[in-house]
């Protein structure tokens, strides 16, 4: 059975971004599970033969080290982690290489950061590295680089689901798969009888943020919370997601085929400028501005720019250029942007009239706090 909705998203899904968690890809015992890689391999290989492009984003990494040193618990320390990863990782490859060669193609390792991610020329250098991958044939296969990485190892829930949203928007690809261990997301606790998976999801608020229910067992990083995060980082640039089993048979060709598996999270909006995508959903807020109702209703609804009288108060330590969240009176996030000022000199301009900078500064080089070709509401 298809669906219209679907089948639409299917046929204009020519890229398609595929994050694989760690306990889709892995034993009971933690060790990666070869049969399970050459199935999703092979479901890979019939996706870019339909005339698609496909990126993997595969988690599995610490847990594949795991197997290898003969580990039965996930290190707590970080030096012990990233050790663990760095023998995973060549695990990892290894295993994606050898099932692709069997179709004739090649794996292509890329270790990212988030900080990789946040400066400009190097997110740019990311996206056309990524891109002439695929153009050559080879199956990126995109990890973040536990190695290095020191805060994403010690985050609770997954930042490789956050990683594959980022990727979505970098290279622009119309859908996200998200391959988990539970089969979308349900509407209530899954371990409760009669709950069913929600087959379509067209505004991800704060109701369905309720509904996640997540474990830990010491293996895996990620959970339901974590991919709606990715799910609204994902659709906020105007892509579709859908949450599925990453262990259901034929998962991706079946998507492919529009069948209407795990849950679908719709697009929203129009899909955003690519300098604006950047600015939105891949660089972290280095500092919160508070805005008053009508400054939010300005910047939210009317498409102004933040003037500084529309603002309350400036939080965190940030300069000029950097990119910042703009919140309501309730502190929640509705936008980001590029700020014009520094920390220090907002503190002192907010709730000025554009004329009076001059004589808070000394000097007034810009009326907008942030302008509107730099900023992108996210909500």
């Amino acid at each position: 059975m298809t669906d219209l909705l679907r089948q639409e998203i299917a046929t204009a899904a020519n890229t398609l971004v595929v994050k694989v968690g760690t306990r889709v890809l892995t034993r009971e015992n933690g060790q990666l599970d070869p049969g399970q890689i050459a199935g999703l391999v092979e479901q890979v290989n019939q996706v870019i033969t339909s005339g698609r492009r496909v990126v993997l984003v595969s988690s599995g990494a610490v847990g594949a080290g795991m197997g290898r040193l003969g580990l039965q618990r996930r290190p707590e320390d970080l030096a012990h982690l990233q050790a663990v990863a760095a023998v995973g990782q060549s695990v990892l490859v290894e295993a994606y290489e050898r099932s692709l060669r069997m179709h004739d193609r090649h794996a292509a390792q890329v270790l990212l950061t988030a900080e990789d991610l946040e400066h400009r020329p190097r997110y740019l250098n990311a996206r056309n590295t990524i891109l002439t991958l695929l153009e050559l044939g080879a199956v990126p296969v995109i990890n973040e680089n536990d190695t290095v990485a020191v805060d994403e190892l010690q985050t609770t829930f997954g930042d490789n689901d956050r990683l594959a949203a980022i990727v979505t928007n970098l290279i622009q690809a119309p859908l996200l798969v998200l391959l988990s261990d539970v089969d979308g997301l349900y509407d209530g606790d899954p371990a409760q009888p009669g709950r069913r998976v929600i087959p379509t999801v067209k505004r991800l608020d704060q109701s369905v943020f309720d509904l996640a229910r997540d474990r830990s067992d010491g293996l895996s990083k990620g959970g339901m919370s974590s991919k709606l995060r990715a799910a609204r980082l994902a659709t906020g640039g105007g892509e579709n997601v859908i949450i599925a089993g990453g262990r259901t048979p034929n998962v991706l060709t079946r998507i492919i085929a529009a069948e209407p598996l795990g849950t679908l999270f719709l697009a929203q909006g129009q899909m955003v400028a690519a300098r604006k995508r950047w600015i939105g959903f891949a660089v972290q807020p280095r500092g919160r501005l508070c805005l008053d109702a009508g400054a939010r209703r300005a910047v939210e609804r009317d498409g102004c720019s933040l003037l500084p009288i529309g603002v309350l108060q400036a939080e965190g330590q940030f300069g000029k250029g950097d990119v910042v969240a703009l919140q309501g009176p309730d502190g929640v996030e509705f936008a980001r942007g590029l700020t014009n000022y520094g920390t220090d000199d907002i503190r002192r301009i907010k709730g000025l009239r554009t004329d009076q900078i001059a004589q808070a500064l000394g000097h007034c080089p810009y009326d907008e706090v942030v302008h509107r070709d730099n900023m992108v509401i996210t909500t």
